[in-house]
């Protein structure tokens, strides 16, 4: 299925996806523009890129033999990390201040201008770090469903205790050194702000608008449709979906949407909530699979603001997670959203329906950390 790839004896280093177009029929040569419903923009689908060769930058690959305890690791269990608290010897999740956040719960407020060319306002809230795991040589793929099941429910219970006062709590994992993570010990970031930020703010008007005209939540018929059509879809199980979406920017972007109407990661039931990470393995061992490396991502859930807004009517919206990933032709071409991307619209070098296609022509299935997950 989509994502897997046959197992080598060693990194393939050539341009991976040039070999693999070469049998694959495109769903379309020609560029054209695609819509997406979520941010109300348009993305420049432009397949035939992919065919000029490569000559740019080349990224240095990680290394992969990372010890499973580092003394000197500020995540690590026991250790001390750089305001001179020490770590709890935790055994499955732990959630801490962040020692340099972006967001402090007691900041002044700036003032009120009046130009409109000059206005601020006050920004409050709390950042947190949550580690997935006490070890730091694996990552969600390689972790039990138990524990993955705990990442879970610590998710949920950081958004009933910091969604009860903030409007939104941003969840995110920065994975890989090449999404600026400086530590590869498992981990994730959670934000809160007394603001809704801009892509909460635009994903909230276009969810709402759609709701309005159409009369069902736009993500709600999009993941029927999709599960109908099967053109992207990557992985599923009984109560979730995981997409490349139809407006994907990134090459290898996925979409992973609950099956039934959910508004917040805290109204998934116990069952939902299994099945959620039994997808969130699948998923991130098929992108480690397809080149052979811990695979580098972006990742964060999107639902319905929090805080105030608990109270407001909040039916048009849906419960989702956005998967980033940065590369594009192998484990060391990544995509670079720049120069036109930065100035005139997104762009994309090869349609979802490729990506799809791509990984379905691959019928083995291997992950390159099999042994050392086997023990995890």
């Amino acid at each position: 299925s989509a994502f897997e790839t046959a197992p080598t004896q060693s990194r393939v280093r050539v341009d991976l996806i040039d070999v693999r177009l070469k049998t694959v029929r495109a769903t379309t040569e020609h560029q054209h523009l695609r819509y997406n419903p979520l941010r109300d923009t348009w993305v420049l689908v432009s397949a035939h890129r992919m065919k000029r060769p490569w000559s740019g930058q080349v990224e240095k690959e990680e290394e992969d033999q990372v010890p499973q305890h580092d003394p000197n690791n500020p995540l690590c269990p026991g250790n001390t990390r750089a305001n001179g608290e020490v770590n709890p010897d935790y055994n499955n999740t732990f959630v801490f201040e962040n020692d340099f956040p972006a967001l402090q719960p007691n900041a002044p407020d700036p003032g009120y201008n009046q130009h409109p060319l000059f206005q601020s306002k006050a920004a409050r809230g709390v950042c947190k770090v949550m580690c997935f795991h006490p070890w730091s040589d694996v990552t969600l793929p390689l972790m039990t469903l138990p524990d993955i099941i705990k990442v879970i429910d610590k998710w949920a219970e950081l958004m009933v205790d910091l969604g009860s006062t903030y409007p939104w709590v941003q969840i995110f994992e920065n994975k890989g050194a090449m999404m600026g993570c400086s530590n590869p010990h498992p981990h994730c970031q959670v934000w809160a702000s007394n603001f809704l930020p801009n892509e909460a703010t635009l994903s909230d008007r276009c969810q709402r608008e759609y709701l309005k005209t159409h009369g069902e939540p736009l993500l709600l018929q999009y993941a029927k449709m999709e599960a109908e059509k099967q053109e992207r879809v990557v992985v599923q199980n009984a109560d979730w979906l995981a997409v490349v979406p139809y407006w994907a920017t990134w090459p290898f972007q996925t979409l992973l949407l609950p099956r039934r109407h959910v508004q917040r990661l805290t109204n998934l039931t116990a069952q939902e909530r299994e099945g959620l990470a039994s997808i969130m393995k699948r998923l991130l061992t098929k992108y480690d699979n397809l080149f052979q490396i811990s695979f580098p991502y972006s990742m964060g859930w999107h639902g319905a603001p929090t805080g105030p807004y608990l109270k407001e009517d909040q039916f048009h919206w849906q419960l989702h997670a956005h998967y980033y990933p940065p590369l594009l032709r192998s484990a060391g071409v990544r995509k670079f959203m720049v120069g036109y991307e930065m100035l005139a619209q997104e762009q994309r070098d090869l349609t979802p329906e490729q990506v799809i296609h791509l990984g379905n022509s691959i019928t083995a299935t291997y992950a390159i950390y099999k042994h050392r997950s086997s023990s995890v």
